[in-house]
C-alpha cells in the first residue's frame, strides 16, 4: 500500500492530464457558440433583405398591370393598303384625288401616243397622193376619200378645193383679175382648219400640265396634314417612342410619294407631247404653202 506523501502528487498529476485533456473540447463549444451568434445576428439582415426585393417586386406587378404597353395600331405589318386603311380622311381624299388624276394622265398619254402615230402614217399616204394631183378636181377628190377622212392635211386641201369651188358655182371669176381675192379666200378656209388642228393636237395637254406643276404640292399637303397629326399623337401619348409616330409619318409619305407618281410622267410626257405637236405643226405650215402652190398654179392654168 501506498503512504500518502507519494499518493498525492500522482493525484494531482492525473488530474491535470485530465483537465489538459478536457480544456480543448471546452474551447471548441464556446467558440461554435461565439460563432454562431453573429452567423445567426448576419442571416436575419439577410433574410431581411431578401425579404425587401420580394416585397418591391410583388408591389411593382401591380405598377406594371397599371399602365399597359402601348398598342400601336398596325405596327409592324404596313403595307399600302392598311397605311391607306389607317390614314386620316383628309390624308385619303389627297390620296384618292391623286390615284384618279394619274390614272386619268396615263389614259391620256396611252391615247396621245397612238393618236400621233396614226396621224403621221395617215398624212404620209395623203401626201402621195396629193401630189399625184393634175386639177383642183383631182384635189378635191382625193381630200374628199373616205380613205383620208379626219386627217388634217386632207381637211385642209379639201376646204381650200371646195372654196374654189364654191366661188365658181357662186358665178365668181376665179382666175385673172380675180386670182389674188381667190387666193384670199383659200388661205383663210385653211387657216381655220389649222386653228382646229392646234385644238385637236392641245387636247389634254392642259391636264397634264396641271397635274405635273400642283401633283408633289397636293401630296406635300396631305403630308403636312399627316405629319402633324402624328405629332398630335405624341403629345397626347406623352411618349417619344418611335414605334408611336412611324405608322402615322408613313401614312403622310404615302400621299407625297403618290403625287410624284402622278406628276413625274406628266410632266415628261407634256414635253414630249409638245415636241411632237410643234414638229407636225411646222409639216402642217410646210403642206399649206404646198397646198397654196398648187391651187395658184391651178387657177393661172385657168383650171
Amino acid at each position: 500500500m501506498l503512504d500518502n506523501k507519494r499518493l498525492t502528487p500522482l493525484i494531482a498529476l492525473v488530474g491535470a492530464i485530465a483537465l489538459m485533456m478536457s480544456a480543448p473540447a471546452a474551447f471548441a463549444q464556446t467558440a461554435a457558440t461565439s460563432s454562431a451568434a453573429p452567423a445567426a445576428s448576419s442571416a436575419a439582415p439577410a433574410a431581411d433583405s431578401a425579404a425587401a426585393p420580394a416585397d418591391s417586386s410583388a408591389s411593382a406587378a401591380p405598377a406594371a398591370d397599371a399602365n399597359p404597353p402601348t398598342t400601336i395600331k398596325g405596327a409592324g405589318k404596313l403595307t399600302l393598303v392598311t397605311m391607306f386603311g389607317n390614314a386620316t380622311i383628309v390624308v385619303k381624299v389627297v390620296i384618292v384625288g391623286l390615284v384618279l388624276c394619274s390614272l386619268l394622265s396615263w389614259t391620256i398619254l396611252i391615247t396621245k401616243i397612238f393618236e400621233f402615230a396614226s396621224l403621221n402614217r395617215e398624212s404620209d399616204k395623203f401626201l402621195e397622193s396629193f401630189r399625184t394631183a393634175k386639177s383642183i378636181s383631182d384635189i378635191n377628190r382625193i381630200s374628199a376619200s373616205e380613205e383620208f377622212e379626219g386627217n388634217p392635211l386632207a381637211d385642209m386641201a379639201a376646204a381650200a378645193s371646195s372654196e374654189v369651188e364654191l366661188s365658181r358655182q357662186a358665178g365668181l371669176q376665179v382666175a385673172g383679175e380675180h386670182r389674188d381675192s381667190t387666193i384670199v379666200r383659200v388661205g383663210s378656209a385653211v387657216a381655220a382648219v389649222q386653228a382646229s388642228l392646234a385644238r385637236r393636237l392641245s387636247n389634254g395637254m392642259q391636264f397634264l400640265a396641271s397635274v405635273g406643276s400642283t401633283g408633289p404640292f397636293i401630296g406635300l399637303f396631305g403630308t403636312v396634314y399627316g405629319i402633324m397629326n402624328s405629332f398630335i399623337g405624341i403629345a397626347n401619348t406623352n411618349t417619344t417612342n418611335l414605334a408611336v409616330v412611324a405608322p402615322g409619318i408613313a401614312e403622310a409619305l404615302l400621299a407625297t410619294g403618290i403625287g410624284l407618281f402622278a406628276a413625274i410622267p406628266s410632266v415628261v410626257f407634256y414635253n414630249y407631247f409638245q415636241t411632237r405637236i410643234s414638229a407636225y405643226g411646222n409639216r402642217s405650215e410646210g403642206f399649206v404653202a404646198e397646198l397654196m402652190n398648187a391651187i395658184s398654179r391651178q387657177l393661172d392654168k385657168g383650171a
